[in-house]
């Protein structure tokens, strides 16, 4: 439903719209948030249950950390793909847009977005250098553009995407 939303504000918007994608945050990054939530639920009863005086400033310390978890969760809770004639934009978060004109692109290419070549998910840089905006480790794309290292970015149809690029970046 958030996604038919987001495709006729767009559409509406920009008649130029060739395609649009949002791709979540794994699974298990999302399971690993919601156990680190629940240990610290579990640590604050229990040393609380011991040791009764320290349970307001724990509750304080432990309250703050699960709140700023859930910040950086749903700030980075997934990736905004839209495809123009013009450029692509990639936003990752509130504060993460990389937009880029079509024009500057020299190529598109599918790739995976591994573990061991960029350390995890999120916003990293790759082992050869490569800025990745990555969800999932699995299918992505590879822009190599004319100034400045190649962007990766996670996409459940990188073919497609690579398809429509290359024919407008001609």
């Amino acid at each position: 439903m958030v996604i038919k939303m987001i495709r006729k504000n767009i559409t509406k918007n920009n008649e130029n719209l060739l395609y649009i994608e949002y791709v979540p945050l794994a699974k298990f990054v999302k399971i690993l948030i919601s156990l680190v939530f629940l240990f610290s639920i579990f640590m604050v009863i229990t040393i609380s249950a011991l040791i009764p005086q320290v349970m307001i400033p724990l509750l304080s310390i432990s309250g703050g950390l699960c709140f700023f978890i859930l910040l950086v969760y749903l700030n980075y809770r997934g990736l905004q793909i839209t495809l123009t004639r013009n450029q692509i934009k990639v936003k990752y978060g509130i504060f993460n847009h990389k937009i880029i004109p079509l024009k500057k692109i020299m190529s598109c290419k599918t790739t995976k977005a591994t573990f061991k070549k960029y350390g995890g998910v999120g916003i990293r840089i790759g082992s050869d250098g490569s800025r990745a905006y990555n969800t999932d480790f699995g299918d992505a794309v590879k822009l190599t553009y004319q100034n400045g290292r190649p962007f990766i970015f996670s996409t459940r149809n990188p073919q497609k995407i690579c398809n429509i690029v290359n024919e407008l970046s001609k």
